[in-house]
């Protein structure tokens, strides 16, 4: 029971596409191409926004697989994140908190919010 919990949930990206993958040995070598998964990242005066698809189902079920996570490092949003089911989505995430942080600096105005996102 243990195992199968432990295996379940695993996805890998295709073309930017996510595909459920249940061989762990798969999923590892995909995991390990940080490059490939990795949607942006992006420095804002003392912070940095780290867009990535983690390859594992973050939801808890009743919807989508929330695969992909945006996270600040540093600065005092340091620790915050957000998470969405698509690349697509979460390059439009990474693109608002980017805005949002160059906005609180006087750079940039922010992004507006996908539809059907929670606020974070």
């Amino acid at each position: 029971m243990i195992r199968r919990r432990l295996m379940g949930g695993m996805y890998i990206l295709v073309d930017h596409t996510p595909v459920a993958c249940i061989d762990l040995a798969t999923w590892g070598r995909w995991h390990a191409d940080t490059a490939g998964r990795t949607v942006g990242k992006t420095d804002v005066g003392d912070a940095t926004v780290s867009t990535v698809c983690l390859g594992l189902d973050h939801g808890g079920g009743g919807g989508p697989p929330l695969l992909f996570e945006t996270m600040i490092f540093g600065g005092p949003h340091d620790g915050k994140q957000d998470r969405c089911a698509t690349w697509e989505q979460a390059e439009a995430m990474h693109a608002r908190w980017v805005g949002l942080l160059r906005d609180r600096t006087g750079q940039v105005t922010p992004l507006p919010r996908p539809a059907g996102q929670d606020e974070a």
